[in-house]
């Protein structure tokens, strides 16, 4: 696996652990330590996100930022591999 495929693995897995701590939210709003651990997760995927976005492509599109040119369409489509 390369290493684009293991950001957006990573990147994959913490937004898995926010959606799961969303839905313990849901049902337990006022778990104070399980709000930190989202906030913390929250964090880690912005940052990872950020760092992804400037190395490859903008995963979103307020990420796809730059001086120089647009981003936005950079990333690969679903039919040239990009929804793996």
């Amino acid at each position: 696996m390369g290493n684009q495929e293991q950001m957006l693995h990573d990147i994959g897995v913490v937004d898995f652990v926010l959606v799961d701590l969303m839905l313990y939210l849901d049902t337990h709003p006022y778990d104070c330590k399980a709000m930190e651990y989202f906030n913390h997760y929250s964090r880690i995927k912005n940052q990872m996100s950020r760092e992804f976005s400037q190395k490859y492509y903008p995963l979103t599109k307020d990420m796809a930022e730059s001086n120089k040119e647009w981003r936005w369409g950079m990333a690969p489509l679903p039919w040239e591999g990009g929804c793996r």
